[in-house]
């Protein structure tokens, strides 16, 4: 198996996962949180996705699936429009409401299918290249998508053991 295959197979799963914690949820369990400091499942996917789309488009030369493809105007949420939820204090991530999981589903799948484009296209050698100097040592375009992988994972986990948390409190 080719390591790009093996990228592909984990973005995948992430997919999975992030459809079967999100597909049927009300907007009230979406942006339920267990916890006035904690994050919904609203905001754990949009982050999860923002951090993919901002990562990957990055190290692609890709426009942002959030502005290219007109979602950030479809969530209209008030936060700064190139905000990837990182550093967020628990204010800022509240204020990451949704209406209906069929909006962070479409963003996601919008931002998923052009990962996959990306890293279909990719050659073994591609993933050596460096695509950020600011570190020590620089990140290679491997590095990064493991990175952006591990993230995405911890992150769908979290919003799955949230769903778990909000339907044992029902």
């Amino acid at each position: 198996m080719k390591g790009t295959e093996v990228l592909v197979d984990g973005f995948e799963r992430v997919r999975e996962v992030v459809h079967e914690v999100v597909d049927g949820l009300s907007a009230e369990e979406l942006n339920a949180r267990t916890d006035p400091a904690a994050n919904s499942i609203a905001w754990l996917v949009w982050h999860l996705t923002r951090v993919q789309d901002d990562h990957v488009a990055d190290a692609a030369g890709l426009a942002q699936v959030w502005r290219e493809q007109g979602w950030a105007d479809r969530f209209g949420l008030r936060l700064p429009v190139g905000a990837t939820g990182y550093g967020h204090t628990a204010r800022q991530a509240a204020a990451v409401r949704v209406d209906a999981f069929g909006l962070l589903l479409g963003y996601f799948d919008a931002v998923h299918e052009q990962t996959l484009r990306f890293v279909r296209g990719l050659a073994a050698a591609d993933l050596d290249r460096v695509v950020d100097e600011r570190w020590d040592p620089p990140v290679t375009l491997g590095v990064r998508l493991v990175s952006v992988l591990a993230d995405d994972l911890q992150h769908a986990g979290q919003a799955a053991f949230v769903r778990g948390a909000l339907e044992r409190l029902e």
